[in-house]
C-alpha cells in the first residue's frame, strides 16, 4: 500500500512513530555497567573526525535487542568536556538541540537520576512522555529508559546514551540509539541514523558557539 493509499489514521501513526524515532531520546533498558565493546570504526575515522564529520556506525547500545534499529554516532566538538557535559545534563535546555522537542519538565531529581517529562510536536500534534535518566558525572556518561508507570507512546524498546571524552582540548562525543516501535520496522528504517547526525550537529553548534569558537 502506497503512502497516498494509507488511511488518514494510519498515516498519522506512521508520522508519529517516525517523529519519535527522530527525536531520539525516548528511553529503554538501562545499559549494563562496564566498558562497552569497541566500536567498528572505519579505518579513516581519525581523518574524518578531524574534518568535522559525524561518523555513524551500525553498532547498537549495549543491551539492545536483535530487532532494534539504530546505530551510534561520533563527532569531535571544539569545546571542553565540561561545556559539553553541562549542555547534555541541562534537561530543560534540550529543545535547543533535540529535533521536535518543544518542552521539558524535570519532575524529580536525586543523586544522578532524574524523572523528566518531554513534550514533542509534529505539525498541529503534540504529546508527552516520561523518561528515567541516569547520569554518571565521573564517567561523563548519560543513559536513559522509559519511566514505568507513566504515560509513554508507541515504543516497545528504546535505549541510548551520551558519552563525552576529552580529546586534545576538545571533546569526543558518542551518541548511541536503538529503537523498536509498535509499527513494522520498514516504516521508520533510516530515521534513526538521521536522528543521530541531526542531534549531534545541533548539540555541537550549541557547544561551540557557547564556547566562543565563533561557530554560528
Amino acid at each position: 500500500m502506497g503512502e497516498k493509499e494509507r488511511p488518514d489514521a494510519v498515516r498519522v501513526v506512521v508520522a508519529l512513530a517516525a517523529m519519535l524515532v527522530l527525536v531520539g531520546i525516548v528511553g529503554g533498558p538501562v545499559m549494563a555497567e562496564g566498558a562497552p565493546a569497541p566500536l567498528p570504526l572505519p579505518v579513516d575515522h581519525e581523518r574524518r573526525l578531524a574534518a568535522g564529520e559525524v561518523i555513524v556506525v551500525e553498532a547498537l547500545p549495549p543491551g539492545a535487542s536483535g530487532d532494534a534499529q539504530g546505530g551510534t554516532g561520533l563527532a569531535v566538538v571544539r569545546a571542553p568536556v565540561e561545556k559539553v557535559w553541562s549542555i547534555l545534563v541541562d534537561y530543560p535546555g534540550h529543545p535547543r538541540f533535540y529535533p521536535r522537542v518543544v518542552g521539558v519538565e524535570v519532575l524529580s531529581a536525586d543523586r544522578g537520576h532524574a524523572l523528566v517529562r518531554y513534550t514533542v510536536a509534529i505539525g498541529f500534534l503534540s504529546f508527552g512522555f516520561h523518561m528515567d535518566t541516569f547520569q554518571d558525572a565521573a564517567r561523563r556518561r548519560i543513559e536513559w529508559r522509559l519511566a514505568p508507570g507513566h504515560p509513554n507512546n508507541l515504543f516497545r524498546e528504546n535505549s541510548g546514551y551520551w558519552q563525552v571524552e576529552s580529546r586534545q582540548g576538545a571533546s569526543l562525543v558518542t551518541y548511541g540509539l536503538a529503537v523498536r516501535t509498535l509499527l513494522p520496522g520498514f516504516l521508520t528504517r533510516g530515521a534513526e541514523r538521521d536522528s543521530l547526525v541531526e542531534t549531534i550537529n545541533g548539540m555541537r553548534r550549541l557547544a561551540e558557539k557557547a564556547d566562543g569558537s565563533g561557530v554560528k
